[in-house]
């Protein structure tokens, strides 16, 4: 790289288009979150959504329920490295607002941050050289340990002075960076971490939705994405997969928050809901079925229990155990409301 270097990518008509899209789509989200009454509670939903993503694609098992379980200061049955894993990232969505995207001190210690205790180096670019595997094939050697200092400083200064849309600079950055691969270990998530922060700067609505859950979702295309890239030797291809995945999560976030999208209930759901309102305790999965006469356990879990979940309208009595063989249901504050109007 030179002191004036610039990333390889170009302005396909698909990102002209995303970049359009999702400025259009964050107008309208900015309108539905100024009349939203659930503003806290959203945001820490969204929270622990993009955690439990980052760290998914990485292999952490944790599920949802169970880093909420650790936010709240619970005790979580899990891997050691998992639960780990997990208060790092917690507490560095705590550091976000503090860190500013072109600031190598502060990229040093947001890794710091979420890799302590897991890796001898954190904090501290690689000194060894590495590969990216997939299964036993590698298929992105990273330059050289003695070139990351010089490539990490050239990354940031163009950071710091590009005139790229936020949302092409973010997405730039992120493949530029796992394409350097500086750190050890952590590459994955730090990428994904610093790309929400450079987003959020632009648009302090970016910070509070999941792109990582998302992310999640599409994992085998977001490698694929980075690797097609890497052929091409330019970052359009991700570039274009990122924007598109960030337009998707705020069109689904702006449905979930518009007030006529309030959950509508199965059928399924509303019987299940209805069996709880009457219920004098919290119940579990063969009292539930039992009371309505169902017989197969996977059309419960699919039909009736994780569409309720899933909305909202059910807690768990044990959410750090999710697979609890003990495990009982009730009826949260939005479900007792359905369950009224039912």
């Amino acid at each position: 790289m030179t002191a004036h270097y610039q990333p390889p990518f170009h302005m396909s008509a698909d990102i002209v288009q995303l970049v359009a899209d999702i400025s259009e789509q964050l107008g309208r989200m900015a309108a539905i979150a100024e009349g939203a009454d659930q503003g806290l509670r959203l945001r820490r939903l969204h929270r622990i959504r993009t955690i439990q993503g980052s760290l998914a694609i990485e292999g952490n098992t944790l599920s949802e329920a169970q880093i909420t379980a650790i936010l709240d200061g619970k005790r979580v049955l899990a891997p050691a490295k998992d639960i780990r894993e997990a208060r790092n990232a917690i507490q560095a969505y705590e550091q976000f607002p503090t860190w500013q995207p072109a600031s190598e001190r502060d990229l040093l210690q947001a890794h710091r941050t979420l890799m302590a205790g897991l890796i001898a180096d954190a904090g501290s670019y690689r000194s060894g050289n590495v590969g990216v595997m997939n299964a036993d094939v590698v298929v992105h050697m990273a330059p050289p340990a003695s070139r990351v200092p010089p490539l990490m400083a050239d990354l940031l200064t163009w950071l710091a002075t590009t005139k790229q849309h936020p949302l092409i600079a973010s997405s730039v950055f992120h493949y530029e960076f796992e394409f350097i691969h500086p750190f050890s270990d952590g590459n994955g998530r730090m990428g994904r971490l610093w790309q929400t922060l450079i987003l959020s700067q632009w648009q302090p609505l970016l910070a509070q939705l999941p792109i990582e859950s998302m992310v999640h979702a599409y994992q085998d295309d977001y490698y694929q994405a980075l690797n097609l890239s890497n052929q091409k030797s330019e970052a359009t291809p991700f570039i274009e997969f990122m924007l598109s995945v960030i337009a998707q999560t705020i069109r689904t976030e702006a449905e979930e928050m518009t007030p006529q999208a309030t959950p509508q209930a199965t059928p399924q759901v509303d019987a299940l809901l209805k069996v709880l309102a009457n219920a004098t305790k919290a119940l579990n999965r063969q009292e539930l079925q039992q009371l309505l006469n169902l017989k197969d356990r996977e059309s419960f879990r699919q039909r009736y229990l994780r569409p309720a979940l899933a909305a909202g309208l059910l807690e768990m009595t044990r959410p750090e155990q999710p697979n609890s063989p003990l495990q009982q249901y009730r009826l949260s504050k939005l479900g007792q409301q359905q369950a009224r109007k039912g």
